[in-house]
């Protein structure tokens, strides 16, 4: 008992902690570890009494959005404003160095900071997160100093996305790559938008159906790249692209899926007067492919155990479901009638999906030599 009093503790979330406690008891009950390694195990894991760490990420990512909402309101008061433009009545390129600078000081210090305190994951990100708004600034003012009046602004997206990428693996920094991941999605709008003349088609695409191929793009690059990131080592240029892989794959997926939703409702169609003369049954091959790409995910993300790609499938299916409601049956079809086919429906792939997994469980305790359980019945 002394031995067990004096191993070190580890404090996991209640989620956390009943998941490794079940993994303990199925390992005792198939005999990988004994009772008294069991008991050790059991007494050396402990209930975290408060999640700091999540408290920390969300009041983080509160204060950034309290910031950017502090600016903006900055930006909208006009008498402010004609404050900020006397005491920067400089020129464009003068106003570009200054917040260049602002930003260099700012990622320097972030990164003194997370060298000083490399644990303080959020609070360091929150560092860098000021020093990509210092760097927007200032590739704002390129922008105003080096205009010829062209309109072609896309080329400010496309400097932003490759300084934020080049930023994000030189630190490296999941938050800042994010940046270039999202300014490079800018600039393939705007850019596509310009050479076809600001018209809504681009080599016969719409907007939305732009973004399905860029979000379907990155999200393969994403999932590629965590195949393979294993096999990366040190501190390469290739390994930390790969490093960056999940956040390439939740970037993709998100301008994958919010593009598939609008191409659902809307079609290949850029001219309102033409999408209103369009019944929506004829939408309804999108109305296919964004659920295919939904189901799609749902079945890779229980194939590979990957969570992000089985939340993304579960929420948008339940959107197309719901969208589609919306659109043929609100008023044609009675909406007790309509959810209880829904339930019927879900009812029957839950009860399916559990009798796999009994099949499964069963399988297992038959190869580790246990007698299945009474919960792990026939299915």
């Amino acid at each position: 008992m002394e031995q067990i009093d004096r191993q070190p503790r580890v404090a996991l979330p209640r989620k956390h902690h009943g998941t490794v406690m079940r993994v303990v008891e199925r390992w005792r009950e198939s005999g990988v570890i004994d009772d008294e390694t069991t008991t050790r195990l059991t007494a050396s894991i402990s209930i975290a009494p408060f999640d700091w760490q999540r408290t920390a990420r969300y009041s983080f990512i509160i204060a950034i959005f309290c910031f950017v909402i502090a600016v903006g309101a900055v930006l909208a008061d006009e008498l402010l404003m004609e404050l900020l433009m006397r005491i920067f009545n400089a020129p464009a390129a003068v106003k570009c160095a200054f917040f260049a600078a602002v930003s260099g000081v700012i990622f320097w210090y972030g990164l003194l900071l997370r060298k000083k305190h490399p644990h303080r994951v959020y609070g360091n990100e929150s560092i860098f997160f000021l020093g990509v708004f210092a760097l927007a600034a200032a590739v704002f003012f390129l922008g105003v100093a080096i205009d010829t009046g062209s309109g072609h602004y896309s080329v400010l997206f496309l400097i932003a996305s490759v300084l934020y990428a080049l930023l994000g693996l030189w630190f490296p920094s999941a938050l800042v790559w994010v940046f270039g991941l999202l300014s490079s999605g800018a600039w393939m709008g705007t850019e596509t938008g310009y050479v076809s003349g600001h018209g809504m088609y681009f080599l016969g695409m719409n907007y939305p159906l732009r973004f399905v191929i860029f979000g379907g793009a990155l999200t393969m690059l994403g999932i590629a790249g965590q195949h393979v990131s294993v096999q990366a080592i040190g501190s390469t240029f290739q390994a930390r692209l790969l490093s960056m892989s999940p956040q390439t794959k939740v970037i993709g997926l998100l301008n994958l899926f919010i593009a598939l939703w609008i191409m659902s409702i809307f079609g290949n169609y850029g001219d309102m007067t033409q999408w209103q003369r369009v019944r929506q049954y004829e939408l309804f091959h999108w109305s296919l492919l964004f659920g295919a790409a939904a189901i799609a995910a749902i079945w890779y993300g229980l194939k590979r155990d990957d969570g992000v790609l089985r939340r993304f499938g579960l929420t948008f299916l339940f959107i197309n479901l719901y969208t589609r409601f919306f659109e043929y049956f609100w008023d044609s079809i009675h909406k007790a009638a309509f959810f209880a086919v829904l339930a019927v429906s879900f009812w029957y792939i839950g009860s399916r999906a559990e009798a796999i997994w009994n099949f499964g469980e069963r399988r297992l305790q038959s190869n580790n030599g246990v007698q299945p359980t009474p919960a792990s019945g026939r299915g």
